[in-house]
């Protein structure tokens, strides 16, 4: 059980619409100091609504947020010193250059880049070299970094993400996660919000959030040991034909295409011959991140 003296970001209650769109629905959730907590679920879910909220950049119609002892409605201007907020999309000065744009948000917040370069020194050192660069010609995974640093040139005791690693190549996505584990050393509590499920493993704990609702808050090993029957895989050369075939039985609770490979479980959890003779092998397997979350979302 969390303590709550332990948690450094409280939500509660949070209700938040867009006309006759809800985009948040009665969430609720706390995260511990130091820790590194993952808002996982796909676009449209929420993610961005909720990260605008606890920046204080958004009101929420209804619920409460407390942000390192303050309210991020009552005390947003104290609040704004103690985050790092690094939206979704790169949102830094595209004319100004790499050195500039640090120099920029060092100065807004008092400091210098001297004063925290120990903070951001393993991040800014790989665009260094570039720092004369407009920051609008660097590239997606320096835009990256240059963002980052500038979200933690403050060295604020709250960090929070907003799919950073979103349409970024795959070894930027590995860089950035070495970087956030590197931080979180730093003693940074950071929130980090993904579509990419295989990313949720990287955190200490993590939210799964669809339509705006929570649908289970764990750690992610927590979340797969709770995964409620087993689980089997199988493929075929006319993968479609059998998916049809095993949701048209009724022995078979549900049955997924992942890739080459379909995900199938059975009301029963032992795997069932095919009517029409087909040869299939059901191989049991752990489930994943994903296959919780769409477990989940059925179920809500």
């Amino acid at each position: 059980m969390e303590k709550s003296d332990c948690n450094i970001v409280s939500v509660r209650n949070i209700d938040k619409s867009y006309g006759n769109v809800q985009a948040l629905k009665n969430i609720r959730f706390s995260v511990q100091k130091g820790e590194l907590f993952g808002l996982i679920g796909p676009d449209g879910a929420g993610k961005t609504t909720l990260f605008r909220i606890l920046a204080s950049l958004l009101l929420a119609d209804a619920g409460s947020a407390v942000v390192d002892g303050l309210d991020v409605v009552n005390d947003y201007k104290e609040l704004r010193k103690h985050i790092g907020y690094m939206p979704g999309r790169f949102s830094l000065y595209p004319d100004l250059s790499v050195e500039e744009n640090l120099n920029f948000f060092a100065t807004i917040f008092n400091t210098t880049i001297q004063e925290n370069y120990y903070l951001i020194a393993p991040i800014y050192r790989q665009i260094e070299p570039f720092k004369k660069r407009r920051a609008g010609k660097l590239s997606g995974g320096m835009k990256q970094k240059l963002a980052l640093s500038c979200a933690l040139i403050h060295k604020p005791v709250v960090l929070l993400l907003d799919e950073p690693t979103t349409g970024v190549d795959p070894v930027s996505r590995k860089e950035f996660w070495e970087m956030l584990r590197h931080l979180k050393s730093e003693g940074i509590t950071i929130i980090v919000s993904t579509p990419y499920m295989d990313e949720a493993i990287l955190c200490d704990r993590i939210a799964l959030i669809q339509h705006g609702k929570i649908l289970s808050v764990e750690t992610p090993e927590e979340i797969v040991r709770q995964f409620p029957k087993k689980l089997y895989r199988t493929k075929i050369n006319n993968n479609l034909r059998l998916l049809e075939e095993l949701r048209a039985n009724p022995a078979v609770e549900s049955a997924l295409m992942f890739g080459e490979y379909l995900h199938v479980t059975f009301k029963d959890d032992l795997p069932v011959a095919c009517d029409s003779g087909l040869a299939v092998n059901f191989q049991a397997i752990e489930p994943s991140i994903e296959d919780c979350f769409i477990y989940l979302m059925r179920k809500s």
